[in-house]
């Protein structure tokens, strides 16, 4: 059982196209609400960011933003947070949202929440943390690159067992819970 307190979460600087994309931004902040764990995020006020933050503080949830001094303005630091740390580059943001955070979850989202959700991904992989990560496939949005993954794996680049460091859910209530149960004492081996 891992402990989780606390959930470094990726997602859109944008809404998305459908309504659905923030409706599960609202159900896993108030769940997370609900479950006393702290939201650890890229700092913004806007997009899935923002409907994260505002849906965790309405509820009486801690939400802890990171955000480079260069983005500060560009995606409205959120001034109600409970902590806000500004930085000065993307690499310590995901460093310190990495260190704040005892797991992961990908929401909806473009190439940022790609990247960081591949490199938490990497990190636990290579054995620099053990934090398990989850991703909420809103709608079938992630249906494409879950795929990719298991090409990734059919053509020997993936081992299995790394593509399973994944866990996804449409649902982010049950999604937490399968992170408290995963296993990731084979993470760590090479392919």
């Amino acid at each position: 059982m891992n402990e989780i307190n606390s959930i470094a979460v990726y997602c859109g600087s944008n809404n998305g196209r459908d309504p659905a994309y923030m409706e599960a931004a609202r159900a896993l902040a108030e769940s997370m609400a609900r479950q006393n764990l702290t939201l650890v995020y890229g700092g913004g006020n806007i997009g899935l960011m923002g409907v994260m933050a505002n849906t965790m503080l309405v509820n009486g949830g801690k939400a802890i933003g990171v955000i480079p001094h260069k983005l500060a303005d560009l995606e409205l630091a959120h001034e109600g947070l409970t902590e806000l740390h500004l930085v000065e580059t993307m690499h310590q943001r995901k460093a310190m949202m990495a260190e704040l955070a005892d797991a992961v979850i990908a929401l909806p989202g473009g190439l940022g929440t790609m990247e960081e959700l591949f490199e938490a991904m990497t990190w636990t992989q290579l054995g620099y943390h053990a934090k398990p990560c989850g991703l909420v496939n809103t709608d079938g949005y992630y249906d494409a690159l879950l795929h990719f993954m298991d090409h990734m794996v059919k053509e020997h680049f993936v081992r299995h067992v790394h593509r399973e460091l994944l866990r996804v859910n449409h649902s982010p209530v049950e999604l937490i819970e399968q992170l408290k149960t995963v296993d990731l004492s084979q993470a760590s081996k090479w392919v």
